[in-house]
């Protein structure tokens, strides 16, 4: 009997095209316009060399930690900071009014700086310009109260930029602030499952269509008929996600790590938490299909707008604001995971998103459960 209402029930929610477009084809296309839009977004803020110039007076000549400076942070290299072009006062004057150099540098004898409008670049460039002003000024200080100490050995340690500390990974994965979008996107398809399990309780109760009336005139209990329709439901659901997930690795190349147990655990366990929450909003509301649906997709992606599929800074606002929202929400727990599993070397977050996830699961199908099983009929 189960083999039997289990092959039937998946060759049923194959022909519903709608139900394949949401859970299937929706991801895969919207996931294709979120890497067609975010391809340039962190090329787009890697940092590129500034032009200025540089006023080459008798000042800029005579000052000769000054010059060692301006060296050091035109070197060609993967840290230059500047490309610098020597000229005088004039032609700086019209570089920066045609806007081929960002500012320019003129000694008189003080160290000056003239740009055109405010921004990142003039701010860097500013910045440099404190940071020498700072050293030349610590300079003095120590050869006014040390006149014994080696004028040329600090001026050559001012020149140079030493780095004190160093950028360490706790793990191996990279930093992207695009994988968030994805994640979300891939828990969003797992909670979309709710339209199956929201379909099977649909299908159970005998006052709103001929085939539920018709299913419970079976000679099968109908908690039996839907736990074996569930099960069919969760077969599709989740081998749809696994497709998904494949496209976007292979085809889109989003980075996932390579935990692909744990991913597929998560995977598991999501299309489970989906299926559930849609069988249990199906349950709680007595109206029709329509609504149901309505009601599931609202939560759906007001849980995926809360994880930050729209705008990370939600994500972030929410987990600093209201951070219990964080443990409810499906859509985060799901997000969460995925990014413990490719940013983190520990398994500690990942297992309490699995939890909670489970927990909520539980509920949800307890609830329907004990709602459903209790809906019989006068008349069919």
């Amino acid at each position: 009997m189960f083999i039997h209402i289990f092959t039937t029930r998946i060759k049923c929610l194959l022909r519903d095209k709608q139900l394949v477009f949401w859970t299937l084809m929706f991801p895969i296309v919207l996931a294709t316009l979120f890497k067609v839009a975010f391809s340039n977004l962190s090329t787009g803020e890697m940092f590129k060399t500034i032009d200025i110039a540089v006023v080459n007076s008798k000042y800029y000549q005579e000052n000769v930690a000054f010059k060692r400076a301006i060296v050091q942070v035109s070197k060609d290299g993967a840290e230059k900071l500047f490309n610098v072009t020597f000229t005088n006062e004039k032609n700086a004057e019209e570089l920066l009014k045609n806007s081929k150099v960002e500012g320019y540098i003129y000694l008189n004898p003080e160290v000056n700086l003239v740009v055109k409008s405010d921004g990142i670049n003039q701010t860097v460039i500013k910045t440099f310009l404190d940071d020498y002003k700072e050293s030349a000024s610590t300079i003095a200080t120590i050869l006014s109260s040390s006149p014994e100490a080696n004028h040329d050995n600090l001026v050559k340690d001012a020149s140079t930029f030493k780095e004190y500390t160093k950028e360490i990974s706790p793990s191996k994965g990279k930093p992207d602030t695009t994988l968030n979008y994805f994640y979300t996107l891939i828990a969003m398809a797992c909670l979309y499952g709710g339209f199956s399990g929201l379909k099977e309780v649909t299908d159970i109760q005998g006052d709103l269509s001929k085939r539920a009336a018709r299913i419970n005139m079976a000679p099968v209990h109908k908690i039996k008929m839907f736990i074996y329709s569930l099960c069919a439901a969760f077969l599709i659901q989740y081998t749809e996600i696994v497709i998904v997930l494949g496209y976007l690795h292979f085809a889109l190349k989003i980075d996932f790590g390579n935990q692909l147990f744990y991913i597929l655990l998560l995977c598991f366990v999501g299309c489970a938490t989906g299926i559930s929450f849609g069988a249990m909003i199906s349950a709680l509301i007595k109206k029709s299909e329509g609504l149901k649906i309505g009601v599931l997709i609202g939560t759906t992606m007001l849980g995926s707008f809360l994880a930050g599929m729209m705008s990370s800074d939600i994500k972030y606002l929410v987990q600093k604001s209201i951070p219990i929202l964080s443990y409810i929400n499906p859509a985060a727990l799901i997000t969460d995971g995925f990014y413990t599993l490719y940013y983190y070397n520990n398994h500690a977050k990942f297992f309490i998103s699995i939890s909670i996830l489970s927990i909520l699961s539980l509920i949800f199908c307890l609830t329907t459960y004990f709602i459903i099983r209790r809906q019989k009929y006068a008349s069919l």
